[in-house]
């Protein structure tokens, strides 16, 4: 039973880990993403 529980621990940790990993590389993205349009607000772009 105590072999179970710390395999499950395991994955659980790994995938939460995964998971931020994740999450933090959206965020960039999503920043990114905001940069670039404010730029092309600010030069009076538009396409």
């Amino acid at each position: 039973m105590r072999i179970i529980l710390l395999t499950l621990a395991a994955c659980l940790t790994i995938a939460g880990l995964a998971g931020c990993n994740t999450m933090r590389g959206i965020g960039e993205d999503i920043s990114a993403l905001g940069r670039s349009l404010s730029n092309s607000a600010s030069t009076g772009s538009s396409h």
